[in-house]
């Protein structure tokens, strides 16, 4: 029978481990371009409905663009000479590896000062889901860029089944 409790727990281990990560299109169908005049804040706004945690992804899609990571500093004044790393392949998937804000801006200053330059903030991974605040909005589901529940029912009641058996036992 331990057997049995231990290949439950792997499985779920396993389950849990492949559920916990989502990738988001960064922009969503639009992707990374630069913003029109009127679209300015097109990626604040995107930002603002993404849920990002360690271990989620951000996918990048552009064409004769760059996706450039860049420090708070470089984020604010469109500057990419210090770069922390430069991508130019048209499809960048970027894994979110820490805790704490991540700033994408283009290489193309006048691109960048338009409004192609993304903040986000990766949270931490926790064990079970987190409430939204009381005054946020609805977020959009993951195949749109937001975060679905971390620890998932059916989950949740696999691991009460095992804690269940094992004091049976």
């Amino acid at each position: 029978m331990a057997s049995l409790i231990s290949v439950c727990f792997t499985t779920l281990s396993m389950l849990i481990i492949t559920t916990s990560a989502d990738e988001f299109k960064v922009g969503g169908d639009e992707g990374w371009r630069q913003p029109a005049a009127n679209e300015t804040e097109m990626y604040v706004q995107w930002a603002a409905t993404a849920r990002l945690h360690v271990g989620d992804s951000l996918r990048f899609e552009y064409k004769k663009d760059t996706v450039v990571v860049v420090d708070k500093w470089g984020y604010y004044h469109c500057n990419s000479s210090h770069a922390i790393t430069v991508f130019k392949n048209g499809n960048t998937v970027i894994n979110l590896e820490r805790a704490g804000p991540v700033f994408f801006i283009s290489a193309n200053a006048d691109h960048c000062k338009s409004g192609q330059r993304l903040t986000v903030e990766v949270m931490s991974l926790h064990p079970i889901s987190e409430s939204p605040p009381q005054d946020a909005s609805p977020a959009p589901s993951p195949s749109s860029g937001a975060r679905s529940i971390l620890l998932k029912p059916e989950i949740a009641f696999c691991y009460a089944v095992l804690i269940i058996i094992s004091n049976i036992m």
